[in-house]
């Protein structure tokens, strides 16, 4: 299980960051100012840095300058919208990524995914009952041989390959579908891609083992998944 370390001072923003990240199965340590940070770095080991640049007491330039001296880990940046110049000094000094607040919760999620992806934290490849995925190359194979999805069906795979262990609902895989595709997704058309991708990746759609319907509320994984 991933740690992530979050130092936020805004109360409210800090709360719903906990319980977004906790949701998706992973460990948050949380500081709210300058001083806190310093003292759990001293004391913890982390996967992943998320750091507010605006702290009451100081800033999250000296905390990432810290981390990277004590510790080889992702590190992400919250910025306040239109401070470019602070999004400028982040990226110059060596930062993995930043995000603007107000930021959607999903893209939030990717970001961190493909930070600790990159890092080595995070599997890169995922079996399940002879279905292969490759998330560094973006290749899907069946039974040692290539198949090809749509980018929406790729997408829609890798919800369920980044949350295995949790039932995804509905209205959450259609707001996956909105960030991705950019267009408007609705409830017939996530069947209809729901359909398409079991045929493609099943070895029998009509009797699903990889995607699973969890009736009355959306889908999961099956059991039988495996990360690399």
């Amino acid at each position: 299980m991933e740690q992530i370390f979050l130092v936020e001072d805004d109360k409210a923003i800090a709360k719903n960051l906990v319980l977004l990240l906790r949701s998706e199965g992973f460990t948050v340590t949380h500081a709210s100012t300058h001083g806190e940070s310093l003292a759990m770095l001293g004391k913890n080991r982390f996967d992943l840095a998320l750091i507010d640049i605006s702290l009451p007491d100081g800033n999250g330039f000296t905390i990432f300058t810290l981390i990277k001296e004590t510790m080889d880990i992702p590190v992400i940046f919250l910025t306040a919208s239109g401070d470019e110049a602070s999004v400028v000094t982040g990226l110059n000094m060596g930062a993995d990524d930043y995000i603007t607040k107000p930021f959607r919760p999903r893209e939030l999620i990717a970001r961190i995914k493909t930070a600790l992806r990159k890092s080595g934290s995070c599997p890169s490849a995922f079996k399940i009952l002879g279905l292969h995925v490759d998330a560094g190359s973006g290749v899907v194979k069946k039974n040692g041989s290539e198949v090809f999805l749509s980018a929406l069906e790729y997408r829609l795979l890798l919800v369920f390959i980044n949350n295995p262990k949790s039932i995804i609902t509905r209205s959450r895989l259609l707001d996956e579908l909105w960030d991705a595709a950019g267009e408007f997704v609705n409830d017939n058309t996530l069947t209809v891609y729901i359909k398409r991708l079991r045929e493609k990746i099943e070895h029998d759609p009509a009797n699903p083992q990889i995607i699973l319907t969890v009736r009355g509320t959306g889908y999961r994984l099956g059991d039988e998944h495996v990360s690399e």
